[in-house]
């Protein structure tokens, strides 16, 4: 028996209408008291080929994918092979018995009922026949899981309160699959939902969504961007938001500006316009829009303009797969444009972090007079989880750094735009409009002194790289640190993880004390790295990084940035698109570990 700890899957035709009827069941077992995770794992094109639908029950509260299906909702005739092999052994397979089920194993427990001759029998129109079928299986699992009905029933007249007469003929056909199940299956069965009080104050949100709120409230006026899988719904959540505070509510005025450009490299030109004139502004993209805005993002960094780009990451390279996630753009990011150039890059875990981040982001980005990358993927983008609610401080100000003021320009102060007069690397600036005679507006992409006048003197170029290092350098105690959080005895072993893997990692070290393996953790949530990474990797004979692309980016990151010996750090990576697991984190840093107690007990050979 598994009660509130177990994984549903649904394989569903894209297209079909399934999406809300698997929502609804995900937001029934919330209502029920009992944490609950969704991914989406869908196709690029329009419809017609495969998706699932996976969701993590977990009253402990883990958040990430957990590897494995408990309960295989099988809606999709072409994956029917693949998605039967995917059920873990005493699980349990549901499915339409309107046709006979073929290619079934001795281990599952199979679950039948006839959804196409039920709604054929109730409905002639084909699209009800076919939406009504999905609302039919929800109330079926209802009854298979023992949730309790009536939650199903208030959320259907919750989302259609603006269609009341929608609300019944779906009400009914829960109903029709409620009731076939207790007629005829085994009802409740080994896995249930039983109501508990678990999710608590905590709320659900995508991370795109956050992300856009999050932008609101640090103070982002303008936002140019183009549309691209999986960052569209950060701008259009952005929108939303400044659609409720960015408007006067008096004359129904926009305080803001949004503009679709015509392309990714259109959109962060207009971003560094803006910023250059003093406004908070960002671009949202992925990893096609980082390759194309390559060149202005070195301007901005050689410039000095603040400005912030989410990146809501896909697997790559090229078209890649653009409905799947990865953490493929780390290097991208942090060294993006020609030449010398080093960005600072954030990355977020949850939803709240996505909040908190993209508020900040703007803060450092003015302070740091430099772009700030906010990394997030799809996994955390695109899908909603519980987080914690996101708070606010009325009293705080935005952080615009070093700005130039008119009275100290009218007083005769020595204003170079690209002086280090506080010894931090970062300079001072001026706003256009800021002093009607005095200070320097004009920039260049070209090689400058201090006074931002043109020259190509070598020593003068040199000074310049030397203090955008070294403002880098600054950087690193403006950033979020890292989180570590030690094993409960002494452990030699460590584990480097950040971003969307931290949901999996979490559950992964419980797998792994069950077996007996000590594990210390250090998630990372910015580049560059604060000292405390570096001592975390003094602190173990091996670490682990964890993540979610082929060539280990981070482990690069670290290598070069840290002057860290390769062979202490140990790849553990997985780049097929979808999630990371917490069994295969637990599973590689297992194998790992025996391969090295192997080694140390092998007999020396002497030569």
């Amino acid at each position: 028996m598994k009660v509130n700890d177990f994984v549903v899957r649904f394989a569903n035709v894209n297209g079909s209408g399934s999406a809300s009827a698997n929502q609804l069941f995900t937001r029934a077992v919330l209502r029920m008291g009992v944490p609950a995770t969704p991914r989406n794992i869908f196709p690029s094109n329009i419809q017609g080929l495969p998706t699932w639908y996976e969701v993590r029950i977990s009253q402990d509260g883990h958040a990430g994918a957990r590897g494995g299906t408990d309960l295989m909702v099988a809606m999709n005739p072409q994956t029917w092979a693949q998605d039967v092999a995917a059920i873990d052994p005493g699980g349990f397979l549901f499915y339409d018995s309107t046709r006979p089920a073929r290619d079934l194993r001795d281990d599952i427990t199979v679950l039948g009922v006839p959804l196409t001759a039920l709604c054929n029998a109730a409905y002639s129109d084909p699209r009800q026949r076919q939406i009504f079928k999905n609302i039919m299986y929800v109330g079926a699992l209802s009854a298979l899981l023992d949730i309790d009905p009536t939650v199903i029933e208030t959320l259907i007249a919750e989302q259609f309160k603006a269609k009341n007469k929608l609300i019944a003929p779906n009400v009914q056909a829960m109903r029709l699959g409620r009731e076939h199940a207790l007629a005829h299956l085994p009802c409740p069965i080994g896995l249930r939902v039983q109501r508990a009080d678990a999710v608590g104050d905590r709320i659900f949100i995508d991370g795109n969504s956050a992300a856009g709120l999050g932008a609101v409230y640090g103070g982002a006026t303008v936002a140019a961007w183009y549309p691209i899988t999986p960052s569209t719904s950060l701008a259009e959540a952005f929108m939303r938001y400044c659609a409720r505070y960015r408007t006067d509510k008096t004359t129904g005025e926009r305080r803001c500006a949004i503009v679709q450009a015509e392309d990714e490299l259109a959109s962060i030109g207009m971003v560094i316009g803006a910023a250059w004139n003093g406004a908070r502004a960002f671009t949202a993209t992925s990893g096609p829009g980082i390759s194309l805005m390559q060149e202005f993002l070195g301007l901005a960094y050689f410039a000095e303009i603040p400005a912030v780009i989410f990146d809501v990451q896909r697997a790559g390279p090229s078209t890649g797969m653009p409905t799947r996630t990865q953490q493929c753009d780390v290097l991208a990011a942090a060294y993006a444009s020609h030449g010398d150039t080093k960005h600072v890059v954030l990355f977020p875990e949850d939803p709240h972090e996505c909040f908190t981040f993209s508020a900040d982001a703007f803060d450092l980005a003015d302070r740091l007079q430099t772009p700030v990358f906010v990394l997030l993927d799809l996994d955390i983008g695109m899908n909603e989880r519980l987080c914690a609610p996101f708070a606010w401080d009325d009293a705080r100000r935005m952080d615009r750094g070093k700005v130039m003021t008119a009275q100290a320009l009218s007083d005769g102060a020595d204003f170079g735009r690209y002086r280090d007069v506080d010894g931090d690397g970062i300079p001072w600036r001026t706003l256009p409009g800021t002093h009607p005679t005095k200070g320097a507006f004009f920039t260049r992409g070209t090689s400058r002194d201090e006074y931002a006048r043109y020259t190509e003197d070598g020593a003068a170029y040199q000074r310049n790289m030397e203090r955008l290092l070294h403002k880098f350098e600054t950087a690193k105690s403006l950033v979020p640190r890292p989180i570590r959080r030690d094993a409960d005895q002494p452990a030699r072993i460590g584990a480097i993880y950040y971003g969307s893997t931290a949901a999996a990692m979490d559950e992964a070290v419980s797998l792994l004390a069950a077996q007996g393996v000590a594990l210390d953790l250090l998630r990372v949530r910015a580049f560059p790295f604060h000292d405390d990474v570096l001592d975390f990797v003094a602190d173990h004979d091996r670490v682990f990084v964890v993540e979610q692309n082929r060539d280990a980016q981070l482990r690069t990151l670290l290598v070069n940035e840290g002057e860290i010996d390769p062979a202490r750090l140990v790849r553990v990576l997985h780049y097929d698109g979808t999630p990371i697991t917490a069994r295969f984190i637990a599973a590689a840093i297992t194998e790992a570990v025996k391969i090295v107690k192997l080694r140390k007990s092998a007999p020396q050979v002497s030569r």
